[in-house]
């Protein structure tokens, strides 16, 4: 596999960004080697700068649920331009966008764009505390909810203790106001919301964790947490920037049959591009400025190209709603054949999925919260997604992010993952 290129850019890169890359994950210090620079995209695949071609597993970290540059998104983003690219005025296309978006979304009334899922869940959290009056939020090891101060600690030593940061700039303050408990687990929830009564503004959730790798919720474990914040006046936000529009057409929320009171979207209403949203119930909404006191504001909210690229892409899922069918029969053949392959080289091994998200877990674990993803073995992964990648399958350089399928990946192009994986996991067991 030539690399010639990707080299030279990621060389010079990281003369002028920190560390080469925009985001930390792309840079592959996890699992060993330099990135790959991709030049372009087309339905399953991607193309880096060295003519390199590769199955998208990926896809722009969910959005692409159509595929790279599907063309009616394509054509709309084409016609959008010529009107200029933004106003820092309203437009119908946000109002229509708005529309969209409350039409399918179960629990959204009223909704607020925004230009990225840290946006939205930063104006989350400020709302849900405007709203009750109250500072401390639930947050959950493992869920990952953009890089906003609160959203980067984790749990402390003891399940009802503060948590630590993980990262520098986190002042004591934010510390005190955001506690942290393990996913899956309601006994040390309700012990904590016990600890904090009436202190609590909001719980923050992924519904279906996908930056741990893609976890699951246990049976009845959303409907507790719905019961619990009900009861205790606290506004449930359901996370679903990777989840929304993509494990069903209305979201986790629509699949697994609870309403949060307040949602969080991105990247797929704007078709992959820069976009987010926050919405729910209106008499929480209107205390967004200017109807109520909460500010948040953006010029590039409603971008009138995002929302162009976005309504495209929703109003095609809107019109087709056999696209989740063959997501949900994709994940499953993919995830039954990986399974299949532990099985032949006795390899113990954890696969979870759920329509067209699924992750391959280096443990003998179940792996239900973020103590059993942790019990993974990263250096193991790391020689698997090299193997996989040279064998033409870009993979999340991650043990702990989600893959994300395609409609584009179809059984001709399953039948060459499963086959790429098979022999990649059999490297793996020869060299140990």
């Amino acid at each position: 596999m030539k690399n010639k290129n990707s080299e030279k850019l990621f060389k010079e890169a990281q003369k002028y960004i920190p560390g080469g890359v925009n985001s930390p994950v792309r840079a592959f210090k996890s699992v060993g080697g330099n990135p790959k620079f991709i030049k372009r995209a087309k339905g399953a695949y991607l193309y880096d700068e060295d003519g390199n071609k590769y199955v998208d597993m990926i896809n722009s970290w969910g959005p692409m649920i159509l595929g790279h540059a599907f063309s009616p998104v394509e054509n709309q983003v084409r016609k959008a331009v010529k009107s200029s690219f933004s106003f820092g005025a309203p437009t119908k296309k946000e109002v229509d966008m708005a529309k969209l978006i409350v039409d399918l979304v179960p629990s959204v009334e009223m909704v607020r764009m925004v230009n990225s899922g840290t946006e939205a869940t930063m104006s989350a959290i400020r709302l849900a505390r405007a709203y009750t009056g109250r500072e401390k939020i639930i947050k959950f090891e493992g869920c990952y909810h953009g890089h906003g101060d609160a959203f980067l600690i984790s749990a402390g030593s003891g399940a009802l203790s503060l948590g630590q940061p993980d990262s520098p700039g986190i002042t004591s303050a934010t510390l005190g106001d955001t506690l942290t408990v393990p996913y899956n687990d309601v006994i040390t929830l309700e012990s904590v919301v016990e600890k904090n009564k009436n202190s609590i503004a909001a719980l923050i959730i992924e519904p279906v964790v996908g930056n741990m790798g893609c976890v699951l919720p246990s049976a009845g474990y959303l409907e507790q947490i719905r019961e619990i914040c009900t009861r205790e006046g606290i506004v449930l936000i359901f996370d679903e920037v990777m989840t929304g529009f993509r494990l069903s057409l209305g979201g986790a929320q629509e699949r697994f049959n609870i309403k949060p009171d307040l949602t969080t979207m991105g990247k797929i209403i704007g078709g992959g591009m820069p976009v987010g949203a926050y919405g729910g119930k209106k008499e929480i909404m209107q205390m967004v400025s200017p109807s109520g006191p909460m500010y948040q504001a953006g010029t590039l909210s409603g971008n009138p190209i995002a929302m162009s690229a976005g309504m495209a892409m929703l109003k095609h899922l809107k019109k087709n709603p056999n696209v989740y069918w063959q997501l949900e029969a994709a994940g499953q053949e993919i995830a039954y054949g990986i399974t299949q392959s532990l099985k032949e080289l006795d390899l113990h091994y954890t696969v979870n999925q759920i329509g067209s998200m699924y992750s391959l877990f280096f443990t003998d674990q179940k792996v239900v919260d973020y103590t059993t993803a942790k019990t993974c073995d990263i250096n193991a992964f790391g020689k698997y997604f090299n193997a996989m990648l040279n064998r033409g399958i870009y993979l999340a350089p991650s043990q702990f992010e989600s893959l994300f399928i395609s409609e584009k990946i179809d059984s001709k192009i399953i039948k060459k993952i499963l086959k790429a994986n098979h022999q990649s996991l059999l490297d793996l067991k020869t060299e140990k």
